[in-house]
């Protein structure tokens, strides 16, 4: 199926711009006392040179079909999927400089950053188009450009009040992750592979091609990684009045 060339830049610019606004974010939460010049150099450094070969690996994979499906072999996007989020995962809590960042990174920064999530509106407009069946389209599509949405109003009441922001915080976060969990379970129900069960007249052909395959394989682990991340922050602010309460008795 031809992809337009529009939307391979529109996919390509909203990854690039992702990475540079993770990497701005990073560079001034780590100017805060506690971090020394060097430190700051090499944390953006490493974090720099693992997203963009993040990037460029899965770019490569994608442009060599590395996710190609047919109705009679098994899937392979959830490599793509699941290796990041793993190795993710076990840097944020096996790592001590990890614990470092993402304790000094704001909250309302890591929730603000996922506005970027409205780049899930394509899948609507690929609907209309006929390019994707609505089953997927829809709930993915929606369900993106609703998280994206309420990010900043999100983040922007936390900023106010962060007492009475954590809440909001958490039912967003767990709003993002469940969009999350729906389009990628739609996604994989209305693709051809022997794990089909919609869509038949209509496969959902095109998200396994570059550049949307871009989306799965690289924006939604990064944001499940920003989500935990945001998970990781909630509970060591609940841990912190608690420990300040023991420690004055």
């Amino acid at each position: 199926m031809p992809v337009p060339s529009l939307l391979t830049l529109y996919i390509l610019s909203g990854s690039l711009a992702m990475i540079a606004a993770v990497l701005i974010g990073l560079g001034r939460s780590l100017t805060q006392p506690g971090w020394s010049p060097s430190e700051r150099k090499n944390v953006l450094w490493t974090i720099s040179l693992v997203l963009l070969i993040w990037f460029a690996i899965a770019n490569f994979l994608a442009v060599n079909g590395a996710y190609s499906v047919s109705a009679d072999s098994l899937p392979t996007i959830q490599f793509g999927l699941l290796i990041p989020i793993i190795a993710g995962v076990a840097l944020l809590f096996g790592s001590a400089t990890a614990a470092r960042v993402v304790a000094a990174v704001p909250m309302q920064w890591l929730v603000g950053i996922q506005l970027y999530r409205v780049i899930g509106g394509v899948f609507v407009v690929l609907w209309l188009a006929g390019s994707v069946p609505g089953l997927f389209a829809l709930p993915a599509g929606i369900g993106d450009v609703a998280v994206g949405l309420m990010a900043p109003l999100v983040a922007a009441r936390y900023a106010r009040d962060a007492g009475q922001g954590r809440s909001a915080v958490a039912w967003w976060n767990a709003f993002g992750v469940f969009d999350l969990v729906v389009a990628l379970t739609l996604g994989l129900l209305t693709s051809p592979s022997p794990l089909q069960l919609f869509a038949f007249d209509r496969p959902n052909i095109i998200i396994s091609e570059f550049p949307l395959i871009l989306i799965p394989t690289f924006l939604v682990p990064l944001s499940i990684l920003l989500h935990i991340s945001v998970w990781i922050k909630l509970a060591r602010e609940k841990e912190a009045p608690s420990a300040s309460s023991s420690a004055r008795g």
